[in-house]
């Protein structure tokens, strides 16, 4: 093989284990669509609580609805996106009451004390809270004794937020 062509392929083999990485973190960060270091779930693409839905639609519209730029408020270090202003407003005056319980993440999983980031599309209100859900695993479990897991999430959530960054 001429010294040309040698380094020819060097060069291919350094590029397509390149591709072979780059394609690899992309998988990854795909993957990882939620921050799971801060007390409030985050996408990790757009930075927005909840992946943009608007939490208040949940109660008012009894299903998640992705919130607008025009209607963002900034609280908790994060940002909240809603549908129109009026939810906006609801949200400020009383976001302990419409902020997802455990900043997002699966109730069930807290109530074993992990921070497992909850999917904005898997949800429940139970005893006038939403609740986010890893998966529908996760969520007919928590139905099927919410209480129980409230209680146990409940006992749990300070232990689990210590190993969180505020």
């Amino acid at each position: 093989m001429t010294a040309a062509r040698q380094k020819r392929k060097l060069h291919w083999t350094g590029f397509a284990a390149a591709a072979c990485i780059a394609a690899a973190l992309c998988a990854f960060a795909s993957a990882a669509r939620a921050s799971l270091t801060q007390r409030i779930v985050v996408d990790w693409h757009s930075g927005l609580a909840i992946g943009g839905y608007d939490p208040v639609a949940y109660f008012t519209d009894g299903k998640p609805m992705a919130g607008s730029p025009d209607f963002e408020l900034s609280y908790g270090g994060v940002v909240w996106r809603f549908c129109n202003i009026g939810n906006r407003a609801a949200f400020a005056a009383h976001p302990d009451i419409y902020m997802p319980q455990y900043g997002g993440y699966d109730p069930v999983d807290v109530a074993r004390g992990l921070a497992v980031a909850g999917d904005p599309d898997l949800w429940t209100i139970a005893g006038e809270r939403l609740f986010l859900f890893y998966d529908d695993a996760q969520r007919q479990k928590f139905l099927s004794n919410s209480a129980r897991f409230i209680a146990l999430s409940q006992r749990e959530w300070p232990e689990v937020m210590v190993t969180l960054d505020p």
